[in-house]
């Protein structure tokens, strides 16, 4: 095999994972304690970055610690707004109001996307 089609080859497996990425269904649960502030601004917050980026492609779970503290526990959740990112695969936990964009794709091991 010559080191063009190795190459090509190559960036055909670099789209096709991009490909995969794009079409992945994101399951997303966000822990907070009651109807305070930093709970309205973390929802907020991540309702618009899922639009951005996971348009179509998310279900998104609020769970009030306080109304719910078993699922915390079995969690582990130790603050809140905590954001875990139960699929795809490698389960992640955020913590915070999720208002640092980067923060949060880095977290969910996603990519800004690229303009132009």
């Amino acid at each position: 095999m010559t080191r063009e089609k190795k190459i090509k080859t190559g960036e055909q497996k670099l789209e096709k994972e991009s490909t995969k990425a794009e079409e992945e269904k994101y399951i997303l649960r966000l822990y907070i304690a009651g109807k305070k502030r930093k709970s309205s601004k973390a929802i907020a917050n991540l309702r618009l970055f899922c639009e951005e980026h996971l348009a179509g492609r998310y279900e998104m779970e609020v769970i009030d610690i306080l109304e719910q503290p078993t699922l915390a526990r079995d969690e582990q959740i130790v603050a809140v707004p905590t954001l875990i990112k139960k699929l795809p695969d490698p389960l992640r936990k955020l913590i915070g109001d999720m208002s640092d964009k980067e923060k949060v794709l880095l977290g969910m091991d996603l990519r800004p996307k690229k303009k132009g």
